[in-house]
């Protein structure tokens, strides 16, 4: 019984341990995603219209109307 407790000690230790190493990456996951998402806006500023025209005519080829 005692081996068994032991073996829950340490992996919650461990657990605890790799949760704190972990938060500290959380603000450049943050960062990431928010820059990436500006990036997006960004660029369907500019190329927004283009897309639209260029898959409308994609459509408008296929369907042939």
């Amino acid at each position: 019984m005692n081996h068994l407790r032991t073996a829950l000690q340490r992996s919650r230790a461990f657990a605890v341990d790799l949760a704190r190493d972990e938060q500290g990456d959380v603000p450049g996951w943050v960062l990431v995603t928010l820059m990436t998402a500006g990036l997006v806006v960004v660029l369907w500023a500019f190329a927004g219209p283009a897309l639209v025209g260029l898959f409308e005519q994609a459509l408008q080829s296929v369907t042939g109307l």
